[in-house]
């Protein structure tokens, strides 16, 4: 039995040089693949998520929406004058976009009760007219501006005390302008026909046929 033992090993090493050899490319592939994992989760480690919902699209800012604006001008301290508390309204109302568009602006002018209603109107218009010039003076168009004088009727506080005696404080919240700025008015034009026939021409022609 000891003689044949050389042929076996050399049998046997014969059959082991005939195998195919691995596959290299094989071998390849799966290593870079690994490392290409292994690299692609190192990259995305400091990378933030991003969205599936088209994250190369950044969404607009939207506008303002604006609103109208309103303010109230008091009287109190100076009665026909405009003193630093009601140019200091006016300023802010000046920097509100409602006033920026261009919309009307309208002055309700106002008075206390003491004098005579005629007297009364007069004063609450030459209130309303001091706040208008103001206003122009800061660059609004004196044409947006309308003026309602409204005199003692509409007050804002009592003109007397509940015994009758003269309530000062009242009437001197009585005496004021209120500012109303409202939104511009958007004009539309109507609908142009295509091929519309003039009616004067249209008329005509319906008048020669015989």
């Amino acid at each position: 039995m000891t003689r044949f033992a050389p042929a076996a090993i050399l049998l046997s090493a014969t059959l082991a040089a005939c195998q195919p050899p691995a596959d290299g490319n094989a071998i390849n592939a799966a290593d870079n693949a690994a490392h290409g994992v292994d690299a692609n989760a190192a990259d995305n480690g400091g990378e933030q998520p991003r969205s599936i919902l088209r994250p190369d699209v950044v969404p607009e800012a939207m506008e303002a929406k604006v609103e109208p604006a309103d303010a109230l001008v008091s009287f109190g301290t100076s009665p026909m004058a405009l003193d630093d508390a009601a140019k200091a309204a006016l300023d802010t109302l000046l920097a509100t976009p409602a006033i920026k568009e261009g919309g009307p602006v309208t002055l309700r002018g106002h008075s206390d009760s003491r004098g005579n209603d005629g007297d009364n109107k007069v004063a609450s218009r030459i209130r309303a007219e001091r706040v208008r010039d103001y206003l122009v003076a800061k660059g609004v168009d004196k044409g947006r501006i309308s003026i309602v004088a409204l005199g003692e009727a509409r007050p804002a506080a009592p003109n007397a005390t509940e015994d009758g005696k003269d309530d000062p404080e009242g009437r001197a919240k009585n005496r004021r302008v209120e500012v109303h700025v409202a939104l511009p008015t958007i004009m539309v034009p109507p609908p142009v026909v295509a091929n519309q026939a003039d009616p004067a021409q249209a008329s005509a022609q319906a008048g020669s046929k015989p």
